[in-house]
């Protein structure tokens, strides 16, 4: 039971127990140039790094409050079968026309006219569709992939040989022999505006990609990365270029472009410094099987107390307005933490100079004996006094006297 006491106590004495560097000076050139290349390699990193690159004196704020408005100007044709040339403008080529930061601007059409409800066979592309007798046409049953509900007969596909189930839904159903409209004649020359503007809470600051000192110079220009960056009127044929794809190829599958605006803005500096950046890349897979943008939508007719319509499957350069950005600003906080992180790291290089001291260069002991110290404060004035805590396993086998007589 003593002995246990008397380790619990040198443990506790250990704990208890200060440590201070010690200098040595280590004469040796090798140690001396590590020491120094990495102390120079730590200042570089956090004054090249750290205060220029990173810009660590400042206040940062990640992601603005931003607001896009979109507008499309321009007119296209299109060659329509048996009727002739067909003039598109704004309102049938884009969707949604609300001018937001993702839309659509239509540029190949597939048409399937006069469609009203009725029976009709169901497509041989359908799941399902095929059958060798009306046996294998459950009556009722749908298919989600199909183009309506099966009315249990098995009938001729367009008086051919092959058969497919009867539907009732909309018909003809799409197929192969829809009326294919492209309109891709003057959609590269199609100008879009896009107006944004973004606001950094934190730093109270605001501004637009637009220069509303100038006045009604958005009708005359059109956006150049190196004269005019506050005129975001962009062509088009521009955006499909810029972002690496062959126009046609994309007009005729469809696909989706990534516009994106990115604000970096120093605010350390003139608020005129604080420029929008713009770059473009499509975003949708060019090389999968599901590559391109399609999408279907129907126009209606009512004629003799029965409704009709023209279902359109509809191929477009989808446009996805991004918007990033970083704002920075000196703040006391930020340096004064930086600069701690500096001074503690330049400490690294004497950790690692001591670990190669100690590790490889440390022959029989000669540096680790200069380089740890014990130091004890010897108490005489007292009998009872320890004077160090390696003393308690001495003291175990002699009892100690104290003032009163009392032995311990």
């Amino acid at each position: 039971m003593r002995g246990s006491r008397t380790t619990c106590l040198k443990c506790f004495c250990q704990f208890l127990d200060y440590e201070t560097p010690k200098v040595i000076v280590v004469k040796n050139q090798n140690l001396g140039i590590i020491y120094r290349l990495v102390q120079l390699l730590i200042i570089i990193y956090f004054v090249w790094y750290v205060f220029i690159i990173q810009k660590g004196y400042q206040a940062r704020e990640m992601g603005p409050e931003s607001s896009v408005i979109t507008k499309v100007k321009g007119i296209s044709t299109s060659e329509v079968p048996g009727l002739g040339e067909k003039v598109w403008d704004v309102a049938e080529y884009v969707k949604p026309p609300e001018g937001g930061s993702v839309f659509t601007i239509i540029t190949r059409t597939e048409n399937t006219a006069l469609q009203t409800l009725r029976t009709c066979p169901e497509s041989s592309s359908a799941p399902t569709a095929k059958c060798g007798s009306s046996g294998d046409c459950l009556p009722g049953e749908m298919h989600m992939l199909g183009n309506g509900q099966k009315t249990g007969r098995c009938v001729h596909l367009d008086n051919g040989t092959e058969r497919t189930c009867e539907i009732f839904g909309w018909c003809p159903v799409e197929d192969k022999s829809v009326l294919s409209e492209s309109l891709q004649k003057f959609v590269p020359e199609f100008t879009i505006l896009i107006k944004n503007s973004i606001h950094f809470p934190q730093f109270r600051f605001s501004k637009g990609n637009i220069d509303e000192s100038k006045g009604d110079y958005l009708k005359m220009c059109t956006f150049h990365p190196l004269t005019d960056l506050y005129c975001p009127i962009f062509k088009l044929g521009f955006i499909v270029q810029e972002a690496g794809e062959n126009f046609t190829e994309l007009a005729q599958k469809g696909g989706v472009i990534g516009v994106v605006i990115n604000w970096n803005c120093n605010l350390d500096l003139d608020p005129s410094q604080c420029i929008p950046q713009y770059s473009f890349r499509r975003l949708d897979p060019p090389n999968e099987a599901s590559s391109g943008y399609n999408y279907r939508f129907a126009k209606y007719y009512r004629q003799n107390d029965s409704e009709s319509r023209v279902l359109i499957k509809a191929y477009g350069i989808r446009i996805d307005v991004i918007v990033h950005g970083e704002a920075g600003k000196f703040s006391l906080i930020p340096t004064i933490i930086n600069l701690a992180t500096a001074l503690t790291s330049i400490g690294v290089g004497s950790f690692l100079c001591d670990w190669i001291l100690l590790t490889f260069m440390n022959k029989n002991e000669v540096y680790s004996d200069r380089k740890f110290d014990k130091v004890w404060k010897n108490q005489e004035e007292s009998k009872t006094a320890v004077t160090s805590c390696t003393d308690l396993s001495t003291q175990e086998s002699s009892p100690v006297e104290t003032s009163n007589g009392i032995q311990l």
